[in-house]
């Protein structure tokens, strides 16, 4: 039980992440019908460059408190990332609006593999740590352990997700934006600057990416060019298991990814005297998306998007 509730804690905060990267994608899939399989690496540019922030300023003697040299590095994350999400549009995607969507997709693919080797040229191929600038706090759950970070990072989570819903259910934009969804041509007939909505879109995806790198690079204490590929790979199955396109889905969907991956990595594997553990963590969660979608091709939440006219 003890294994139980440990495995269900660090899979929520494993779903908060996948949740918060999800929801870029399926913001755009709503919209375009677009996999930006570049998602990932936004994110991963998130983590790189606010390590980059906190190692220039906690190695330059400032004289700042850690939590304010952490809270500046994310701050520069999601303005870069802020600006990558809008470049990534109007660069590689705006042009190919009305091309095929093949087009699009293998344009998606090829700015993955340009960010990933930019950034590998910018920081290299080694890891880079996490500085350890703030305390580290243990409480007992039920038996289990849960560290302050961990909480920061489903509260914040939590917090990101439902202004999120806040803003797409009771604002003026998140009206165009569902308009622009359900039929961008009469969207523009409408009066619906619609290349707006879609590059605000593509810009709100990428802050919320860009937080998610910083908490994946906080949490294991490292971060790599590579990174965003495995964590864009998971999103997108997060976005696909709760139904792609759905943004509530997209949050149901990482978080049973992230506690899926827990529970066959921790709980299953203490069952089978580790015989099946962390090394399976993948095999689990992509083999629970088969059966779902197997049971229920659109998602879990995938009858609530609405059909496009």
């Amino acid at each position: 039980m003890d294994i139980l509730t440990q495995q269900l804690i660090n899979g929520l905060v494993l779903g908060s992440i996948y949740a918060l990267v999800a929801l870029g994608y399926t913001m755009v899939y709503g919209i375009l019908e677009l996999i930006n399989f570049a998602h990932g690496e936004v994110t991963m540019f998130g983590a790189m460059i606010c390590l980059a922030v906190i190692g220039a300023l906690a190695g330059n003697g400032t004289g700042l408190d850690g939590g304010v040299i952490v809270l500046l590095g994310l701050l520069a994350a999601i303005a870069v990332c802020m600006a990558m999400g809008f470049l990534i549009e109007r660069i590689a995607y705006r042009p190919l609006r009305r091309a095929p969507r093949l087009a699009a997709l293998i344009t998606a693919i090829g700015v993955s593999i340009v960010l990933q080797n930019l950034a590998m040229l910018i920081w290299g191929k080694q890891y880079v740590t996490f500085p350890p600038l703030l305390p580290l706090v243990r409480y007992e759950l039920g038996g289990a352990i849960i560290t302050n970070l961990q909480i920061f990072i489903m509260v914040l989570s939590c917090l990101l997700m439902a202004g999120l819903l806040v803003l797409v259910k009771h604002t003026r934009l998140g009206r165009a934006m569902r308009a622009t969804a359900q039929a961008q041509d009469i969207a523009g007939l409408m009066g619906i600057n619609t290349h707006t909505i879609i590059s605000v879109t593509f810009v709100i995806g990428a802050a919320l990416a860009a937080v998610a790198g910083v908490m994946v690079s906080a949490y294991y204490g490292l971060a790599h060019y590579y990174m965003g590929f495995m964590l864009g790979l998971k999103a997108f199955t997060a976005a696909v298991l709760g139904g792609i396109g759905n943004i509530a889905g997209a949050m149901l969907g990482g978080l049973l990814l992230g506690v899926i991956e827990s529970l066959g990595a921790g709980y299953i594997g203490a069952l089978t005297g580790g015989f099946l553990g962390s090394h399976y963590q993948d095999v689990f969660a992509f083999f629970v998306l088969i059966l779902v979608l197997i049971a229920r091709p659109s998602g879990l939440l995938g009858e609530r998007v609405v059909e496009r006219a």
